[in-house]
C-alpha cells in the first residue's frame, strides 16, 4: 500500500513523518494547492479562523479532490462540533485544550460510534450519501476519524500520563503558544515551555501515542524531531502568503529602486 492510499489515521499512528499547515483563508483553493504541491495534510482552523460549517464542508471536499488529508481544529469539545465536521468527512478533529482524562474521554466519546455517542447519520459525505450501512458506516469511520488533543495548558502538562492513558485518543499536538501564555508573569517561561514539551514527549514515548507540534524554525523542527514529534505543522496559509507576499516586494522593489538610480 503507498503513502497516498493509506488513510491518514494508519500514516499518523505508525509514526509517519508528515508535514500540514494551518488554513485560516475560508475558500478552497489553498487546500488544492497545498495538496498540489505534496503536503500530507491541513488543519481547518474553525477555533482562530472564520470559517464556518459550509465553509468546512467545500474545503473538505476540495481536500479530498487533490488526495491531502483534513484534520480540522474544532472550536471547541462540544460534541455538536466535532459531529459536524466528521460528517462533512473530515480526517479527523484537532481539539483544543484538552486537560485531563475527563476531557480526553469526552472528546473521544462524541468522535467514536462504539463505546461512544457520535450522533449517527449515514446520509452525509462520511457515510457515502446514504450509500453506507449502519454497521459497515459505523465501523469504517472509527477505523478512520483521527482524534488529537490540544495539550497547550499547564494542566494538560501535569495530567500528561492519565490523558494518554485514555483508549480512543489516537495523539497529541503539543501547543507551546498556549503553553507560553500559561506561563506568561513567571521569570522563567521560555524554560517551562521547554520543559513541558520535553514532558509530554516523554509521556507519549510511554504510552506509544505520536506528536505533532509546530516548529518555529528548520533548527527546531530537528529538535522536535528528535524528541519524538512525527507530525509537523508548519505555519498557515497566511503566513505563507505573508511572507511570499513580502519577499517579492522587498525583492521587487529593491532591483526597481537600483535601476531608477542608475
Amino acid at each position: 500500500m503507498t503513502a497516498q492510499q493509506q488513510g491518514f489515521r494508519d500514516r499518523f499512528l505508525g509514526g509517519d513523518t508528515l508535514y500540514g499547515t494551518f488554513l485560516k483563508v475560508p475558500t478552497t483553493m489553498p487546500a488544492e494547492i497545498l495538496g498540489s504541491i505534496g503536503y500530507d495534510f491541513v488543519v481547518v482552523d474553525e477555533e482562530h479562523a472564520p470559517i464556518n460549517r459550509e465553509t468546512t464542508d467545500r474545503i473538505v471536499l476540495a481536500c479530498r479532490a487533490w488526495g491531502v488529508a483534513a484534520i480540522v481544529r474544532v472550536q471547541s469539545a462540544d460534541p455538536a462540533n466535532i459531529l459536524s465536521v466528521l460528517d462533512c468527512g473530515a480526517d479527523g478533529v484537532l481539539v483544543p485544550h484538552i486537560t485531563d482524562a475527563a476531557s480526553a474521554k469526552a472528546v473521544v466519546a462524541a468522535g467514536r460510534y462504539h463505546d461512544g455517542r457520535r450522533g449517527f447519520s449515514p446520509t452525509t459525505r462520511a457515510g457515502r450519501f446514504g450509500a453506507a450501512g449502519q454497521d459497515d458506516h459505523m465501523e469504517a469511520e472509527d477505523r478512520r476519524v483521527t482524534i488529537i488533543g490540544m495539550i497547550e495548558d499547564p494542566e494538560g502538562v501535569e495530567n500528561i500520563d492519565e490523558i494518554l492513558a485514555v483508549d480512543g485518543l489516537d495523539g497529541v499536538f503539543i501547543g507551546r503558544g498556549d503553553l507560553t501564555a500559561g506561563y506568561a508573569g513567571t521569570p522563567d517561561a521560555a524554560d517551562r515551555v521547554r520543559k513541558a514539551t520535553e514532558t509530554v514527549h516523554a509521556a507519549a514515548a510511554r504510552a506509544g501515542r505520536p506528536v505533532a507540534i509546530l516548529p518555529g524554525t528548520p533548527e527546531d523542527a530537528a529538535t522536535q524531531a528528535r524528541a519524538g514529534s512525527t507530525a509537523f505543522i508548519l505555519s498557515s496559509d497566511q503566513g505563507f502568503l505573508r511572507k511570499a507576499a513580502k519577499q517579492a516586494r522587498d525583492s521587487m522593489s529593491g532591483a526597481v529602486a537600483d535601476a531608477r538610480k542608475g
